[in-house]
C-alpha cells in the first residue's frame, strides 16, 4: 500500500461553512506539503478546477523545493490543453523536481463551459483518447503526425526528456464504459472513487478485462475521505457533527450542482445517499465503517471511512486485498488530520516504501553534449 493525501484550495473543519473555512495560501500549502513529506505519505493529489482555483503545475513548482520525497500527483483536464503544451509542462516539471511527478487525467465531473470547452460527455473521452495517443507517443520520443476527430498535429516532438521514462505515470478516473476503455488503452493506474468493497471488486475485474484486450495490466487506486477518532463511537459522533454543521441550503446547493453533472461516477455516488439528510448520520452507513453522508456536503467523492484506528486500517486493508495499491485520503482540516492519520493508522498498515527510491540521473540534453568552441580560461582571482 502507498498512501497519498489531498490538496485543494479550500480547507477547514467544515469547508462548506464560511465560518469554518480557513485561508489557503502559499504559507499554508507549504506547511501542509512539508507535513505530508515528513510523515511518510508517498505524495499528494493536487486537485484543480478548469475555471479557477489553484494551478497544479505552478503550485507543485512552488512547493517542491520544500520537500524531499513526496510525489506530486497533478489533476489535469486534457480538454483545456494541447498535447504539446502538456508535454512541455510535464518534461520541465519532472526534470525540475527530480522525477517526482505523476499526472491524474480528469475528463468528467466538472463543467468545462467556463473554460470555453463545450464538449459532451463521450466527446470529451474521444478527444482524451486521441490526446493520450499523441501525448504518449511524443513523450516516448516519436515525432508525431496525427489527424483525428479532435486532435490534428504535424511534427509534434518533445524537445527535452522527462526524468521518468518514458514519461511520468498516468493515473485516470472515470466510471462510464468509454472512460474505462480509454483507461485500459492508455494509463498506468486506474483511480476510482470510494464505493463499498463488492462494487470496487467488480470495477477492478471489469477494468482488468478491458486492459487485457490491449495486452496491458493496470494498477489501481482509490479516493476516500477519512473521519478518524480514537474510537468508533467518537468517529461516528464526529460524522454526526459534520452532518449537522451543514445548512439545508448548503446541502441543496451541492445536490443541485451534482444533478447537473454528466459524470457517471457522480451519479453512482449520489445513489448511496439519495440526496436526503437523515436525522442520524449512521443511517447512511452503507457498509461497515463506510459513510455516504460526505456526498451530501461536497461535490466529487462522497464516501468516508469512519472509525477508530483499527477499524479504519481494517477497511483500507480490505480494499488492498481486492487489488487496490494506492490510497488518496483526506480528512478535514487537511493539516491536522494528516498528522492524526499518520500517528494512528499508518503504523497499522503494510506500507510500500519503494516509491522513495531515487530515480537515475537523466540523460543529458543534446545541447549539453554538443561540441563547443574552446573558451579561454578565466582566472577567478584576476576577474575580481
Amino acid at each position: 500500500m502507498d498512501i497519498l493525501w489531498y490538496v485543494v484550495g479550500r480547507d477547514g473543519r467544515y469547508p462548506w461553512d464560511p465560518k469554518w473555512t480557513r485561508p489557503v495560501d502559499l504559507d499554508y500549502l507549504r506547511a501542509l506539503t512539508t507535513s505530508i513529506d515528513a510523515r511518510g505519505y508517498s505524495g499528494a493529489l493536487f486537485a484543480t478546477q478548469p475555471n479557477g482555483g489553484l494551478d497544479p503545475f505552478i503550485t507543485a513548482a512552488s512547493l517542491a523545493a520544500h520537500t524531499r520525497r513526496m510525489r506530486f500527483l497533478l489533476a489535469i483536464h486534457p480538454s483545456i490543453f494541447t498535447p504539446s503544451q502538456l508535454v512541455k509542462l510535464t518534461t520541465t516539471l519532472d526534470q525540475n523536481i527530480g522525477g517526482r511527478l505523476l499526472l491524474n487525467i480528469v475528463n468528467g465531473h466538472t463543467s468545462l463551459a467556463p473554460a470555453g470547452i463545450h464538449l459532451a460527455h463521450d466527446e470529451r473521452y474521444r478527444r482524451c483518447d486521441e490526446f493520450l495517443d499523441v501525448y504518449r507517443r511524443t513523450m516516448s520520443g516519436e515525432t508525431v503526425d496525427f489527424d483525428g476527430e479532435f486532435i490534428k498535429v504535424k511534427g509534434a516532438k518533445a524537445e527535452f526528456p522527462s526524468l521518468q521514462k518514458p514519461y511520468p505515470p498516468l493515473w485516470f478516473g472515470g466510471s462510464s464504459d468509454i472512460a474505462m476503455d480509454v483507461a485500459a488503452k492508455h494509463v498506468d493506474k486506474y483511480l476510482t472513487w470510494g464505493e463499498p468493497p463488492p462494487e470496487t471488486a467488480a470495477t477492478i475485474k471489469d477494468v482488468n478485462a478491458r486492459a487485457a484486450k490491449y495486452g496491458r495490466k493496470l494498477g489501481f487506486g482509490i479516493r476516500l475521505n477519512i473521519i478518524l477518532r480514537d474510537t468508533d463511537e467518537e468517529a461516528w459522533q464526529a460524522a454526526q457533527h459534520m452532518l449537522d454543521s451543514a445548512s439545508d441550503d448548503a446541502i441543496a446547493k451541492v445536490q443541485a450542482s451534482n444533478s447537473k453533472q454528466d459524470a457517471i461516477g457522480q451519479v453512482r455516488q449520489a445513489a448511496f445517499h439519495g440526496g436526503t439528510r437523515p436525522k442520524s448520520a449512521r443511517d447512511l452507513e452503507i457498509y461497515p465503517n463506510l459513510w455516504s453522508g460526505f456526498g451530501l456536503l461536497r461535490n466529487g467523492p462522497g464516501i468516508a471511512v469512519v472509525g477508530g484506528p483499527e477499524s479504519v486500517a481494517a477497511r483500507l486493508i480490505e480494499y488492498k486485498n481486492l487489488g487496490v495499491e494506492s490510497f488518496i485520503l483526506s480528512g478535514n482540516p487537511f493539516l491536522e488530520e494528516a498528522h492524526r492519520f499518520a500517528d494512528q493508522v499508518m503504523p497499522l498498515l503494510p506500507l510500500d516504501n519503494s516509491w522513495q527510491q531515487p530515480h537515475a540521473p537523466s540523460a543529458p540534453y543534446a545541447w549539453q553534449t554538443a561540441p563547443t568552441p574552446s573558451q579561454p580560461r578565466i582566472d577567478a582571482a584576476a576577474a575580481g
